[in-house]
């Protein structure tokens, strides 16, 4: 078989971890994988369907391959991922460019759907979610040297703005034996950072081990030679356990550095969003992380503008904030939608004030950043190697308070030609914007 797939992956890292088993399936079979899809006969585009402007950035996407399709570049248009899931009954009668859509519980069958779709055939396949496969090869999309372990799939945890529960289905670890297998592979291959993430990493183990099992699971990965970072992401702080924060400070391989979405600090909203807590139980959690693991760095987001938020409310999260310093933070205005318990609340607040409050948080965290990098200078930090940057003229790569693609980079001179992909250290002497800048050290 000579026909050319290719795959545009949206949104999350998890999605992206789908995408790489679906091309693992497709070159299985025969396909020839391609990276530009102007040079595909069929090309599948991974959706997200997470917020409005996920959404948005699938639907363009759809619509320019519609454009190389009526040129006569591509002959087929495949549609998989969480947008093709949300909206099965709407999707391919609202798109007419597509020529088949998948939901997340038709993966396995990729390959067919390809082929049906190449053959002129449309196509509407969604099997039950929970037919996703958790387990099987993939193709690794990311550098050599950085790879993805997804630990589990879907979430239980029903927050009210949230559609990951209704598009994903229930949450489903994967046994230990398996990831460690699959970590063993990718260290042989040459992955140093193992970014490991799910929609909720620190419930991992809940349901096959009958307790939170991250903590035993890190352990065990510490153990894989050629692994350099694990990084953990995507953690919720109802579920941070003693025994993950002990491990986090002990494992030296397990970078210090928590990513830890709280969206909101107050209260009232909390518990219209369905998460548990308040400002002083979070506040507790942040410095007892802190106690034991003294250089952590933390990530978090906020959603500012949730339905009925006051002023008062929104002060109090942007207090919070200041007071908290997270090195990394992210803050997004609530986005209405539809089918989610939120979604129907009262009180919904207009585009403008939910903006506004999200830019006013931004805008501290500028300073945050800046006085982080500030407190760098004169300090030499580990970086992992990723590039020259021609314009700037000089190398980059990321530090342990980095996680890829979210985060920044640092910008460094060296001496000596670095390998891409590999550790070196760096005295920083100034920053950039809000990336750190510095001059390799020699070996």
């Amino acid at each position: 078989m000579n026909n050319k797939v290719g795959v545009v992956s949206l949104g999350c890292a998890k999605n992206q971890v789908d995408a790489e088993m679906l091309l693992y399936t497709l070159r299985q079979r025969g396909f020839q994988i391609v990276n530009d899809p102007a040079d595909a006969d069929a090309v599948i585009v991974n959706t997200c369907g997470f917020i409005e402007s996920a959404k948005q950035e699938s639907i363009d996407e759809i619509i320019e391959l519609g454009k190389l399709k009526r040129e006569g570049t591509i002959k087929a248009i495949i549609v998989t991922g969480c947008l093709a899931e949300r909206y099965q009954d709407e999707i391919t009668k609202q798109l007419y460019e597509i020529d088949a859509a998948v939901g997340i519980g038709g993966n396995e069958s990729i390959a067919d759907v390809v082929e049906s779709a190449l053959g002129g055939n449309k196509t509407e396949l969604f099997p039950d979610k929970l037919l996703l496969p958790l387990e099987g090869g993939r193709v690794q999309s990311t550098p050599f040297y950085t790879a993805y372990l997804k630990i589990a799939e879907g979430c239980d945890n029903k927050c009210t703005f949230c559609a990951i529960p209704m598009i994903r289905g229930k949450f489903r670890s994967r046994k230990i034996e398996n990831l460690i297998e699959e970590a063993k592979g990718l260290a042989e291959k040459g992955v140093r950072e193992l970014n490991i993430i799910a929609q909720d990493t620190t419930r991992y183990g809940e349901d096959l081990y009958g307790k939170p099992s991250l903590d035993r699971l890190l352990t065990e990965l510490c153990g894989i030679e050629g692994l350099h970072w694990i990084r953990v992401l995507y953690c919720y702080p109802d579920s941070i356990t003693d025994e993950l924060i002990e491990v986090m400070a002990r494992e030296e391989k397990v970078v210090k550095y928590i990513d830890l979405p709280l969206q909101h600090c107050n209260s009232e909203i909390l518990r219209k969003m369905h998460r548990r807590g308040d400002r002083e139980s979070l506040t507790a959690l942040l410095h007892k992380i802190k106690e034991r693991i003294p250089d952590v760095v933390f990530r978090s987001t906020f959603i500012t503008g949730f339905p009925g938020e006051t002023e008062e409310q929104f002060e109090e999260l942007a207090e919070f904030a200041k007071e908290m310093s997270f090195q990394r933070l992210g803050c997004f205005a609530y986005s209405q939608e539809e089918d989610t318990p939120a979604a129907k609340m009262p009180d919904q607040i207009d585009e403008e004030t939910k903006q506004r409050r999200a830019e006013i948080i931004m805008d501290h965290q500028q300073t945050v950043m800046a006085e982080y990098c500030e407190g760098l200078i004169d300090s030499d930090i580990e970086v992992l190697v990723e590039g020259f940057d021609r314009i700037a003229g000089c190398w980059f790569g990321r530090s342990r308070a980095d996680a890829p693609e979210v985060d920044g980079c640092v910008f460094f001179t060296a001496e000596k030609r670095p390998e891409v992909g590999s550790f070196v250290k760096v005295h920083i002497t100034d920053y950039m914007g809000c990336d750190p800048v510095g001059e390799a050290l020699p070996n």
